[in-house]
């Protein structure tokens, strides 16, 4: 009873079509305005541009992964190059207080790596005429023929390539000589005398590799 007065309320002074109505179409009304719980999914072009996104940030990553591979490359050569310095003046130095410096020039033939207690895990032998396809990549090697010791980088993006063109660090031992003028200046005449001073270890030719000082 009271439903039927409150509807007859709603629907005073209306037409009998909007009275039928209105109660479907606030039902719509009320639908409509409810909150909608389905999520709404990516479409095809945002999933391209995500992918495209996550590949190019994963490829700087990598590039800087390398970058420093490279750098601990050159570091891990360097310090080795130092211990055999450091060898090398032993050697030199063993001579000297034994009297033997006529031996001290065989330093500059022999293979470093002999002056070490333990070669190195990446060292895989001699070789006459060292090449680049016979070296395994990160490893170092001697050239029986030009006396040399050969390090072939792994990772070689910011190494330049020497006069040879190949991407490789070549050291060899020199001797260290002072000159030292003899003779008077009245007599005119000035002899230079060479004095054997020390022995390096270095790049037969000045290696370039990573310019910018990274």
């Amino acid at each position: 009873m009271n439903k039927n007065i409150g509807l007859r309320t709603e629907c005073r002074g209306l037409s009998v079509e909007r009275c039928v109505l209105s109660p479907q179409s606030s039902v719509l009304s009320a639908k409509s305005s409810a909150p909608s719980t389905r999520q709404r999914g990516f479409t095809l072009l945002e999933m391209i541009v995500v992918i495209s996104l996550i590949a190019i940030l994963a490829g700087m990553l990598l590039q800087r992964v390398w970058l420093y591979q490279e750098q601990a490359e050159k570091a891990a050569m360097e310090q080795m190059a130092g211990a055999l310095q450091t060898a090398l003046v032993l050697q030199y130095a063993q001579f000297l207080t034994h009297g033997q410096e006529s031996e001290i020039k065989t330093l500059t033939s022999e293979n470093p790596l002999r002056w070490l207690m333990q070669k190195p895990g990446n060292y895989v032998g001699e070789f006459y005429g060292v090449s680049a396809e016979a070296v395994a990549p990160g490893s170092w090697a001697f050239d029986l023929k030009s006396r040399e010791l050969v390090y072939v980088p792994y990772r070689a993006e910011y190494l330049l390539a020497g006069p040879d063109g190949h991407k490789w660090v070549r050291y060899h031992a020199r001797l260290q000589y002072e000159g030292r003028p003899r003779g008077g200046k009245s007599s005119g005449a000035v002899n230079n005398s060479h004095e054997l001073t020390g022995v390096l270890f270095e790049p037969v030719v000045p290696f370039q590799w990573f310019l910018q000082g990274k």
